[in-house]
């Protein structure tokens, strides 16, 4: 919860940054002249960062078993597969941590954690790691896994995207220009990301005049 709470923080310290060195240096006047209200951008870049990033963390477990084709083996009556859950459990015990799923994938030697909570966590190995190394290995490397899962590594990481992607959502909507007579009517993805910044009835071919709202694209 206190990591939670200090990259909260941070995040809205980057962006009372970012709005006071847009006031400071003028380019607030800038954008409102080209019809961004930084107020909206700000807002706008939060939700995207911060509420990305969680929503990613929120359904990082289904989307690693999809991605990776992981089979989930904790009821599996395979030798092989009740030494690895065996090995997790030991680990996750000696953590304090509920026991976490645990799955086997198809793939090059490599091992995977995720999940938003600690007590529900996802330990995966492939099948590469189980054909390469001894079974002293397969267990540090688990214990390694479980590791990130007592520690909250999924959880500080994606905060620290949000922040991240905050800061790069912001610059996305904010570094744009007068765009030539001959845009076509699609808008570049920016602009499509950026829709608070930039309301469609400024993309090129909308109604408005170009005095009142001229169209723009990408600074390069």
């Amino acid at each position: 919860m206190k990591r939670i709470l200090l990259f909260v923080v941070t995040n809205l310290a980057v962006m009372l940054v970012l709005g006071l060195a847009a006031s400071l240096l003028g380019v607030n006047r800038f954008l409102t002249a080209n019809g961004l209200n930084l107020g909206a951008l700000l807002g706008f870049a939060a939700l995207m960062g911060f509420g990305g990033a969680i929503i990613s963390l929120l359904i990082s477990k289904p989307m690693a078993k999809w991605t990776t084709g992981a089979k989930i083996i904790n009821d599996s009556t395979d030798p092989t597969h009740r030494w690895i859950v065996g090995a997790v459990q030991n680990f996750s015990q000696k953590a304090g941590i509920g026991m976490p799923e645990v799955a086997i994938y198809d793939g090059e030697p490599n091992a995977f954690a995720t999940g938003a909570f600690k007590n529900s966590a996802l330990v995966a190995v492939s099948t590469g790691l189980l054909q390469s190394m001894s079974r002293d290995e397969v267990e540090a490397v688990i214990g390694h896994e479980v590791a990130h899962v007592a520690n909250g590594d999924m959880v500080t990481m994606t905060l620290i995207q949000g922040v991240m992607a905050t800061s790069s959502t912001r610059s996305c909507c904010a570094t744009t220009t007068t765009a030539p007579a001959s845009a076509t009517t699609s808008p570049p993805s920016c602009w499509t990301s950026c829709w608070a910044c930039w309301p469609p009835s400024s993309w090129p071919g909308s109604r408005v005049s170009a005095s009142t709202a001229p169209t723009r694209v990408p600074r390069s």
